[in-house]
Formats: structure tokens, C-alpha cells, sequence
């Protein structure tokens, strides 16, 4: 089949772009022998900071769709003053240094804050603590679950909802029957999303908390204190893991055939 001009162009281009993102990767794990991932894989360290990472962003993304999916399905459904604005909200962690964005956190919970007295008089510091990880993780990633749950919940034709009040639904009964199940898909995806992102995040993680040392922050730190060479092997785990991770979530929510 011949093809344009245009389509090779396109071809060329997308091609450019998408070795531009594999070729560092791949170079990466190329110059990585199997020796010193085997070595860094036994490590404690690096498998309580995995773990650690892991544990912590799932349960940011529990906790943090709780309220974010009720406001992405209000923000699909319903229109309000100001709504624009607090679409802008969402979007600012995404936008924002994620290095400010720890700053503004730490202040949220440093022990000079309402919130950090609270916890101070409890026995509890939050600064450094799996609370701040997952708060930072949460405040930077959970763009990506309100929007995803908000164009899912637009997709679901506003008739079927009206029809279930009209038979006699609860608007609770509707959401969690129609509204729900019709957005499952996007919302999915949306978690998926929220999570990879939480567990690669870095510029806002190390600003609250240092230890417990997530994956992101030891890398760095193996670079900062010893250099590439003891910084690449855990950098290529880290990478595998989360694909293992990313792709299994993609599979169990993708639709069977």
C-alpha cells in the first residue's frame, strides 16, 4: 500500500517522538548487568522503600476517590457559580512546581499549623511520616481521578438517570446503579492513573518527608551520596515494578472480550 507524503511525515515524527522516550529507558537498562539488579533486588532497603511506595499510594488513592468521585460526578451533572473556577483548582497541582507544592503542604502540616497542633497534642508529628507521604502523593496525582471519573460520568446518557428517578429511584440508588456502573470504566482508569502518578512522585515527597524513604527519594538519594552507578540499578527496578503494576491494573479493567 503506498503512502502519502503526509503520512510518512507523520510516520517519521511519531517515530522521532517515541524513541525519545524509549531510548533512555532502554539505554539505562542496557547498561545495567544482571549482577547489580540481582544484588540491589536483595537489598532491604530498596524492598522496604517498594513496598513502603506502594502500600502508601494505594492507600492515598483509596482514601482521596472516596470524596473525588462524588465531585467529578456533581462537575459532569450539574451547573453551578463558580464552577469553572474550582475546574481550575483541580487542575493546579498539575500545573505547579511540585517542589512548591511540598512547600504549601508542609506548611498545611508542619507543627506550627492547626492541623499539626491537633496532631502534636495526640503524640503524633506529621512531618516525616506516612500521612505526609500519601498527602503528597494524593495532592499531586488526584487531578487525574476527578477528570477521567468526570468525562466518564458525562458519557453516561442523562435519560437512563431520569428514568430510574421516574421509576421511583433514589437519587442515591441511581448514582450507585446506573451513574456508577456506566463510569466504572473511566473511574478505573482514572484510579490507575492516580496511582501510577502517586507512586512516582518526588518533588513533593522528599519536601514533607525524607524517611520513610519512599522509591522515588532513594534513588535520588543513592545518586546524591554514591553517584550513577549505585542510583541506576534501583532506578531500573522502580521502573519495572511500576510497569508491572501499571499494565496488570490496565488488564483487570480492561473489558473482556
Amino acid at each position: 500500500m503506498r503512502h502519502s507524503a503526509f503520512t510518512l511525515i507523520l510516520i517519521v515524527l511519531s517515530g522521532l517522538l517515541l524513541l525519545f522516550i524509549v531510548a533512555p529507558l532502554l539505554g539505562m537498562m542496557i547498561s545495567t548487568s544482571s549482577e547489580q539488579l540481582l544484588q540491589t533486588a536483595v537489598e532491604k532497603e530498596v524492598l522496604n522503600s517498594f513496598w513502603v511506595t506502594i502500600w502508601i499510594a494505594f492507600t492515598a488513592t483509596f482514601v482521596f476517590s472516596i470524596p473525588a468521585i462524588p465531585l467529578a460526578y456533581l462537575l459532569a451533572r450539574k451547573n453551578f457559580k463558580f464552577k469553572k473556577i474550582i475546574t481550575g483548582l483541580i487542575d493546579l497541582p498539575v500545573v505547579i512546581p511540585h517542589s512548591a507544592a511540598g512547600i504549601a503542604l508542609l506548611g498545611f502540616i508542619s507543627r506550627d499549623s492547626v492541623i499539626g497542633k491537633v496532631a502534636g497534642y495526640m503524640g503524633f508529628n506529621l512531618v516525616g511520616s506516612p500521612f505526609a507521604i500519601a498527602i503528597a502523593m494524593a495532592f499531586v496525582s488526584i487531578p487525574f481521578l476527578i477528570n477521567a471519573a468526570r468525562s466518564g460520568f458525562e458519557l453516561v446518557p442523562e435519560r437512563l438517570e431520569k428514568a430510574a428517578l421516574n421509576l421511583g429511584a433514589s437519587p442515591t440508588r441511581m448514582f450507585l446503579t446506573i451513574s456508577l456502573p456506566l463510569a466504572w470504566r473511566s473511574i478505573v482508569s482514572g484510579l490507575v492513573m492516580m496511582f501510577a502518578r502517586g507512586m512516582s512522585e518526588f518533588g513533593a515527597v522528599i519536601i514533607v518527608a525524607y524517611h520513610p524513604m519512599v522509591a522515588p527519594v532513594l534513588i535520588f538519594d543513592r545518586f546524591n551520596s554514591y553517584g550513577l552507578k549505585y542510583a541506576q540499578p534501583v532506578a531500573v527496578l522502580f521502573i519495572g515494578v511500576s510497569l508491572s503494576i501499571f499494565i496488570l491494573f490496565r488488564l483487570l479493567s480492561s473489558p473482556k472480550k
